[in-house]
């Protein structure tokens, strides 16, 4: 078992570079840095549209943030694919969305166990504590559990897009073999 999660005779920083991932790589740094500027707006997205649904509409959290999720989804796509990876472009994006789509719905099915069986828990923390500040326990507890959530999910998202929807980024371009 161990044979298989330690690389042998490949230095770590081989190992990295071979894994696409090297702090060493200007490229997947600054790559690294945009999927993370995507991510706080998604994140923006996503709890903004949770608290505006939990908060206006009455909605649970697990309807708002379902909801939430896939408006954060589809900014995400559009911000990674143009801005992230564009140098990503061996699949069509209608292919490249459906890859996209399909991490995040497994990423969705990572996130609403946190949202249903975290937030409970949460809110009898925050209750427990009679904190003397403006925000009540619930709302305390909804945003503390999709925070736990997206940070998890972000994780997730990140490294099976990389290595699965944008592997073609080190790839060369038609164009590239041309010349």
């Amino acid at each position: 078992m161990t044979a298989l999660l330690v690389p042998c005779r490949i230095s770590r920083k081989n190992w990295a570079s071979k894994m696409g991932m090297s702090i060493f790589n200007q490229k997947e740094r600054v790559r690294f840095f945009r999927f993370a500027i995507v991510g706080v707006i998604g994140a923006i997205i996503d709890f903004g549209m949770m608290n505006l649904l939990t908060q206006k509409a009455n909605m649970s959290l697990v309807v708002a943030g379902t909801i939430s999720f896939i408006s954060a989804i589809i900014s995400n796509f559009i911000w990674n694919r143009y801005w992230t990876y564009p140098e990503s472009r061996s699949r069509s994006i209608s292919k490249q969305l459906a890859m996209f789509f399909a991490v995040n719905i497994a990423g969705m099915a990572i996130r609403l166990p946190i949202l249903h069986f975290a937030e409970p828990p949460m809110q009898t923390l925050f209750d427990g504590l009679k904190l003397n500040i403006s925000m009540d326990a619930e709302f305390l507890a909804k945003n503390i559990t999709l925070a736990l959530a997206v940070g998890i999910v972000m994780l997730w998202n990140f490294f099976i897009n990389r290595y699965w929807t944008y592997n073609d980024v080190d790839q060369p371009t038609p164009l590239q073999n041309a010349n």
